[in-house]
């Protein structure tokens, strides 16, 4: 109780970890390694709190490795960015 909270500071914690998740786009002037530490940081608070969110529509992505998929977003932010840089 000491270190989680009770029951209901748990599951407030639970409900505005879900809401980020649910809410989460990348921020304007934010790079994809900024974007994917805060979107790690959400689910890495939600397993502490024993809550697996998962997002059902998405089933592409669960066959896609984390870090392959963080790499290709790296990637095309890095092509993007060239591209601005030589207009």
């Amino acid at each position: 109780v000491t270190y989680e909270g009770t029951n209901q500071v748990k599951d407030a914690k639970i409900n505005m970890l879900v809401r980020e998740y649910e809410m989460f786009s990348m921020k304007e002037n934010e790079n994809i390694s900024g974007m994917f530490v805060r979107f790690t940081n959400i689910i890495n608070s939600l397993q502490s709190l024993n809550k697996c969110y998962t997002n059902k529509e998405a089933k592409d992505l669960n066959t896609l490795p984390l870090e392959e998929l963080l790499g290709s977003l790296m990637t095309h932010e890095m092509t993007i960015k060239n591209l601005e840089d030589d207009e």
